[in-house]
């Protein structure tokens, strides 16, 4: 029986053309089936390993793409896990700027009320409701399988006192308009655009947002306005900045300004309507 180094080893090679970092994603997989942190795995490095076979069927399915997180269950975001199934959007860490920058503004407002379009997994909500004491948050989704998620991550943070889930498509479903922010990351790639492999496995209706990609962010954009609401803060794609800037001349702005992610590639905008 081989010890768990020599198995971290062994199927490493397995991994080499889905992922940079082979041999820790091995380990990633193999924590989650021991129920055990890192020091435990570095402290028994050398000790036989009990579980080959159970490994053996999850880096096979790791192999054909199948993203890690769906396999393990889980994801990291802004330092805390959340809870992913598939059939949800996986967390991305470029959504960790929206979430600091929604975090500044609202944080000089006092009892600030949001409202999050497309919530997903929960994350920008169950962060935002972690890092303000006094917010209050309508989280929206069409998926009913993400808004259980959503909720369940929400009750795994302690926070779902301060976020009430609704099934909407956008405001569709939403009588209040007093709301200080929305907030939203939603589906803006181009309907034709050829996804990377490991994303194919994620819910389409996540990620494309119309034949050139920005439909739902100007719907977004446009009710937001028509609601009175002061700020609005979205991620966005990489080569959407010049027609969003145009589209938004349509609009009484205060203030726009455009973000990039760790890559530099344009990832999202801050805006302020004028009230």
């Amino acid at each position: 029986m081989a010890t768990y180094k020599e198995i971290i080893k062994q199927y490493s090679k397995n991994l080499r053309d889905v992922t940079h970092i082979p041999a820790k994603e091995v380990e990633i997989l193999l924590l989650s089936i021991v129920k055990q942190n890192v020091i435990w795995l570095h402290l028994n490095y050398n000790e036989q390993c009990q579980c080959e076979a159970q490994l053996k069927k999850l880096i096979y399915k790791r192999s054909t793409n199948y993203p890690l997180e769906y396999i393990t269950k889980r994801a990291s975001f802004y330092g805390e896990l959340f809870d992913v199934e598939p059939g949800v959007l996986i967390p991305r860490p470029e959504t960790e700027i929206l979430v600091e920058k929604a975090e500044t503004i609202l944080k000089t407002i006092d009892r600030p009320q949001v409202i999050e379009i497309g919530t997903g997994s929960g994350i920008i909500s169950v962060m935002l409701a972690l890092l303000i004491d006094d917010i209050k948050i309508i989280a929206v989704d069409i998926n009913d399988k993400a808004l259980q998620l959503a909720k369940q991550n929400a009750i795994k943070h302690k926070v779902e006192h301060k976020i009430e889930f609704i099934k909407s498509d956008l405001y569709e479903n939403i009588t209040n308009d007093k709301y200080d922010m929305c907030i939203s990351n939603p589906p803006y790639i181009a309907n034709d655009f050829k996804l990377d492999k490991n994303v194919q496995y994620e819910p389409s209706n996540a990620l494309f947002g119309g034949s050139r990609g920005d439909e739902l962010l100007e719907k977004i954009i446009d009710q937001t306005s028509k609601r009175d609401i002061k700020y609005l803060y979205c991620e966005m794609g990489y080569d959407q900045k010049k027609p969003l800037t145009k589209y938004f001349e349509n609009y009484n702005v205060e203030d726009l300004e455009f973000y990039e992610d760790l890559d530099k590639l344009d990832r999202g905008f801050t805006v302020k309507f004028k009230q």
